[in-house]
């Protein structure tokens, strides 16, 4: 019988997620969302008009995160999350926005419950540490 390995390790994430077109679909989705989204305006104006760019990234990101290939440094260069995040002030509010439209992104994907339960937990600690990084750099935050 062959048991797939657990989430997280080697690229059992990464297939779990549909692998790269699975990636795209769901950066595309998140993008959508968060352009669509009253709740999601200050997270929005953040990003730059075209949304093209930003969601081939974060897929590109996420295929690197989640075991699979490393295309977002092959394609970008090294990978800085927080650093490069703290150029805005960020605080628990932004991150929050963000991660709803990323759960509600998730939710459209055919993805087996348990993987979308583990993806959204996985991808708080990066948006805390990013909130953190915004913190350090701007002092600490309203809120």
């Amino acid at each position: 019988m062959n048991t797939p390995a657990p989430y997280g390790q080697g690229d059992a994430s990464y297939q779990a997620a549909g692998g790269i077109d699975g990636l795209q679909r769901l950066a595309a989705d998140f993008y959508r969302l968060m352009n669509e989204r009253p709740d999601a305006a200050q997270l929005r104006e953040m990003h730059g008009e075209d949304l093209a760019v930003v969601s081939a990234k974060l897929a590109c990101f996420f295929s690197g995160w989640l075991g699979g290939p490393k295309l977002f440094s092959e394609r970008y260069g090294p990978i800085a999350l927080p650093a490069f995040h703290a150029q805005w002030i960020i605080d628990e509010r932004l991150s929050q926005s963000w991660l709803d439209c990323m759960a509600a992104a998730i939710a459209l994907q055919p993805f087996a419950p348990d993987f979308a339960e583990y993806l959204l937990t996985q991808l708080r600690v990066p948006a805390q540490r990013i909130v953190q990084a915004s913190r350090n750099r701007h002092g600490e935050l309203g809120g």
